[in-house]
This record gives structure tokens, sequence and C-alpha cells, in this order.
């Protein structure tokens, strides 16, 4: 097991605490400080960035990995886009979870949502423009081939490609996970505490249930590669 493996597996066991911790505050919501709330939504949103940090350093010895990640279930793998979550998805969760935005509140969150989709926009087009000036294949399969021959005497070819790639494609996953931060944060700024703490709960259980999910198929496609 990788380090980036082991500190994940930790990282996802103080997620489900931090959700615990955040349905707890969501159920007495209306007796606590909205100062107190704050300080947990912080404590949350730094244990999010902690997982970028330590993301961005895997990114810079190895981008491909990023993109097709071992540590995720092959389910993740396939809701991917730039080797995260898209920043756009947040926008849903907050309009299933925080129901009694303000007039103002909808306004900010209209031209953050303009913002998120223009800079989504210009981040998928240094990625195709990667593409066609290095003529590379899908980055999901230099990844895999990467991968599965760096060590071999046949990897020179594959070098070759990976390295006019890498220098590129760090600049881009760096950008893409300074955006995911920058919208959770900002939304998260725009409401109040207790919203916000709805907001963070919603984006807690979707990530533990698409992850809960990705587990029960590749273990039911295990089972089933097996009996052949």
């Amino acid at each position: 097991m990788s380090s980036f493996e082991t500190f994940f597996e930790g990282w996802l066991v103080r997620q489900e605490h931090y959700l615990d911790e955040l349905q707890s505050a969501q159920q007495r919501a209306h007796e606590a400080r909205d100062v107190d709330l704050r300080d947990l939504v912080s404590r949350v949103l730094l244990h999010y960035q902690q997982y970028y940090q330590e993301k961005s350093r895997i990114a810079q010895r190895d981008v491909f990995l990023v993109f097709s990640p071992t540590w995720f279930t092959s389910l993740e793998r396939a809701l991917l886009w730039i080797a995260g979550f898209k920043p756009g998805l947040a926008f849903r969760l907050v309009s299933d979870s925080v129901p009694d935005l303000t007039d103002e509140q909808r306004v900010q969150m209209t031209w953050l949502t303009e913002e998120t989709r223009v800079e989504e926009r210009a981040l998928n087009d240094r990625l195709a423009k990667i593409h066609v000036s290095v003529a590379a294949p899908p980055l999901v399969d230099v990844a895999r081939r990467h991968a599965r021959y760096v060590e071999s005497e046949g990897a020179e070819g594959e070098g070759e490609a990976a390295t006019r790639l890498k220098s590129a494609l760090e600049g881009v996953v760096a950008d893409a996970n300074l955006l995911r931060t920058t919208v959770a944060t900002k939304l998260a700024e725009m409401m109040s505490g207790a919203q916000a703490v709805r907001f963070l709960v919603a984006v807690g259980q979707f990530q533990l249930k698409i992850r809960s999910w990705g587990l029960e198929r590749d273990a039911r496609r295990s089972r089933v590669g097996r009996r052949w």
C-alpha cells in the first residue's frame, strides 16, 4: 500500500467522524451559536484542504496516477473530472440541501455558478490542447500504460510521451484543485453557519455514498470474475 493510500484510508475515517459531527450540529442548529457552527465548517474545509495538499504532492511525483487513482473504486474513477469531482457539482448539492437561501444569496450563487462554468470550460480547453499538441491518447490510457510499463525495458516510447505531458498536466491538475476548493470556500462564506453545515452534510453523504456503492460494485465484479 502506498503512502497516499495509507493517508487516504485515515482521511476517510476522519471524514466519517466529521460527518457525524456535522449531522449532530445540523440537528441542534436552532440552538447553536453561529460562531460555533462556522468553527466546525472551517475545520471541515481544512480537512478537505489537507486532502488536496497531499494529492498535490502525489501529482508532482506522478501526475498520471491522479488521473487513474488506485485508491478510488471504479465508480469513483468514472466520475472524475481532471483528477477530482467537477466543481459545478457543489451547486447541485446546495440546491438540494439549502432551500432557504435569501434573494441576495441566490444572486451571489448565480454569479459564482457562471464564473465556475467559465473556469471549467477554460480548464477543459487547456486539457484538450495538451492532447492535440502531443497527439496524446486518452489520459486514463496513458496513466495505465505508464504504471504498467514504467519499469520495463519497453517503456522508452511511453516515457517520452509521458515526459511531454507531465509539466502541462501538473498545472491543469493544480488549477482544477484550486477551483474545487475555492468554490466550496466561497459557497460556505456566503451562507449562514447553519446553511453551511447542511451543505457540508450533503457533500459528505454524497462522497461516502458513492464510495460505498463503488466498493459494492467492485466486490460483485470480483465475485463474478472468480466464477469464470
